[in-house]
C-alpha cells in the first residue's frame, strides 16, 4: 500500500465499475470510436489516455459483463467522466 500512496494521492479512481451488456465486443468498438481523440492501447480490453483522466475497459471471462477502471486528476474530472463513459457502456 505504500507503493500506491503517491499514486493514489495524484489521482480519483473509480474503482471496478461492473455493467451487464450483450455484446461486450460491440461496446469497446463503440468506446473506441467515441474516444478515438486519446491514447488507444489495446492490451487487456481497451485502455484509452487523456492529459489529465484515463480508463480501461475489459471484458469479463466468465460473464458478459464490461469492466470499467477510471482515473482523473480531481475528484470532479474523474466523475464526469466515470459517468460519460459508463453512457457509452450502457446505451
Amino acid at each position: 500500500s505504500q507503493l500506491l500512496s503517491p499514486l493514489e494521492s495524484r489521482y480519483f479512481l473509480s474503482g471496478e465499475i461492473n455493467s451487464r451488456v450483450d455484446d461486450p465486443s460491440a461496446k469497446i468498438e463503440a468506446i473506441a470510436a467515441r474516444y478515438g481523440d486519446g491514447q488507444i492501447e489495446r492490451v487487456d480490453g481497451i485502455s484509452v489516455s487523456f492529459a489529465d483522466w484515463h480508463f480501461n475497459v475489459r471484458a469479463s471471462n466468465t460473464e458478459p459483463l464490461l469492466r470499467l477502471n477510471l482515473e482523473g486528476r480531481t475528484r470532479q474530472r474523474m466523475e464526469h467522466q466515470r459517468d460519460e463513459v459508463l453512457a457509452v457502456i450502457r446505451t
